[in-house]
């Protein structure tokens, strides 16, 4: 069993127990990764580099489950519309290496659309 199908199936089985799926349309779910998404983004709001550095190493625990929480709903969403959300990263990181050819973008920022 693969990692993703494995974190996927304790997913769907907490939401099951608690008969949550009927709340769970695609548009919700989308919502619920973005307020996930942004709550990862409240550890850095305000902090220099160097507030950053020591926050990071203090509150690598909570920064983790706010990491989780974000990761349940890519995974519960992909599940909800079928998608092989491993396959489809795969195939998408196939993509960024064409966009993003390792002779023209190392050590670069640059979006893709700079180096055509």
């Amino acid at each position: 069993m693969s990692d993703i199908k494995e974190l996927t199936d304790i997913i769907v089985k907490h939401i099951k127990a608690r008969d949550w799926d009927q709340f769970h349309n695609p548009k919700d779910l989308a919502i619920s990764l973005q307020l996930e998404a942004s709550e990862v983004l409240e550890h850095f709001q305000w902090k220099n580099e160097e507030e950053i550095k020591e926050h990071v190493k203090n509150k690598k625990d909570e920064m983790g489950e706010e990491l989780a929480d974000t990761l349940y709903w890519v995974l519960l969403l992909s599940n909800k519309l079928n998608i092989d959300i491993k396959k489809a990263f795969k195939k998408k990181m196939v993509k960024n290496e064409k966009k993003y050819p390792v002779d023209k973008s190392k050590g670069k920022h640059n979006k893709y659309t700079d180096y055509n």
